[in-house]
């Protein structure tokens, strides 16, 4: 079936009409030469932590404004693309424009689902805890085929990523790790893969080939900023230290670096290893204990207000998303209905289509609670 150009390349314009609208180029504009003109200031870095403020905020600013400008641009060349094959009828060319129309509209659906993403901490960096669950020896190797799948996903995108702590099975396969993405944006993405996952399938650590059924659960967390503020009494802590390890409990420090932080009043645990001393742990530990504290607060203030109105409603399922590989193979999103035959791409990080489907019902979820 010939490839309507004509009609595609007026809905990416239209698309984008609507995402300069919700983005305000002009006031976005406005806000870069005011951060330019503070960045600028010569005794700007005599206070690090603001420096690093308006700084961070003029590099997200700078990335938002491209991001939307350079895709009017994309499209622009789309169109001369299409006009050039048309005018010469040349097959070749009108082929590399239907590949290039099929990558715009993908990058344009993302760059809406972005616009979308007004959260009060989407904005920020991501701490992202994967726990093994029910299923032993299944559910610590589900873990670690977890954290695969979001490694990959962030090194398809470009993100940075940082393992912070992780903690071995016995047999195989992991009982916790955490690890940090580092990108703007990384919270409001990753946000709406938190809750139960479970997998099922032939288990490749029983000997009689059963199929078994295992869960893992993932924490998102928005990471802490300096300008937060979080104040933990050090009366409030207990920290202790211990040796780091790796698989099978072998020893890869000879020094006792690492530290396991818990805050008394809540009984919020992190752990942290994988820096090269106490210190660097320390300080990862307790900036991931405020990002923890940080929403546990504003979850209790949301839950306070919804007492209030009357209506108390859980966002989550007990198990929001199924990986089947057996006795057929389906991964399906158990709140949006998304489901794709393929596990293997999405273990392979393919999980973009899954993402933006959260956050469109996540953004339909909190229309409805008003």
């Amino acid at each position: 079936m010939a490839v309507d150009f004509t009609q595609a390349i007026k809905d990416l314009r239209s698309t984008m009409a609507s995402v300069r609208e919700v983005t305000d180029l002009t006031a976005l504009q406005a806000q870069i030469t005011e951060l330019e003109s503070k960045a600028a200031e010569p005794t700007l870095w005599d206070d690090p932590e603001k420096a690093q403020v308006v700084t961070s905020s003029l590099s997200r600013a700078k990335a938002e404004h491209d991001r939307v400008t350079g895709m009017d641009a994309r499209i622009d060349d789309l169109e001369a693309l299409v006009e050039m094959g048309q005018e010469e009828n040349d097959a070749e060319t009108l082929a590399e424009a239907e590949r290039e129309l099929v990558a715009v509209t993908k990058a344009v659906g993302e760059l809406e689902v972005r616009t979308l993403l007004s959260g009060e901490y989407d904005e920020r960096e991501a701490v992202v805890t994967i726990r093994a669950g029910a299923g032993g020896v299944d559910a610590a190797d589900f873990a670690e085929m977890l954290l695969r799948m979001y490694l990959r996903w962030a090194e398809r995108h470009g993100y940075a990523v940082k393992v912070m702590d992780t903690s071995y099975a016995e047999e195989a396969g992991l009982k916790s790790v955490t690890f940090e993405v580092n990108v703007p944006y990384a919270y409001g993405n990753l946000s709406v893969e938190g809750g139960t996952h479970r997998l099922v399938r032939i288990s490749p650590f029983d000997n009689q080939g059963r199929r078994q059924t295992s869960f893992a659960a993932v924490e998102v967390i928005p990471l802490i900023e300096g300008t937060d503020s979080i104040d933990i009494p050090e009366n409030e802590l207990k920290i202790d230290v211990f040796r780091s390890s790796g698989p099978g409990g072998q020893s890869v420090n000879t020094t006792d670096s690492a530290v396991r932080m818990t805050h008394l009043p809540t009984g919020t645990v992190v752990s942290m290893q994988n820096e090269k001393s106490q210190i660097q742990n320390r300080a990862a530990a307790l900036r991931v204990m405020q990002s923890r504290l940080l929403l546990l607060k504003k979850a209790e203030e949301a839950a306070e207000r919804k007492e209030l109105a009357g209506d108390i409603k859980a966002s989550w399922g007990d198990q929001m998303r199924s990986y089947v590989l057996n006795p057929y193979q389906m991964v399906k999103d158990l709140r949006t209905e998304h489901e794709t035959g393929n596990p293997d791409k999405v273990f392979d990080g393919d999980i973009d289509d899954f993402i933006e489907a959260g956050i469109r019902w996540q953004i339909a979820q909190r229309k409805a609670e008003g």
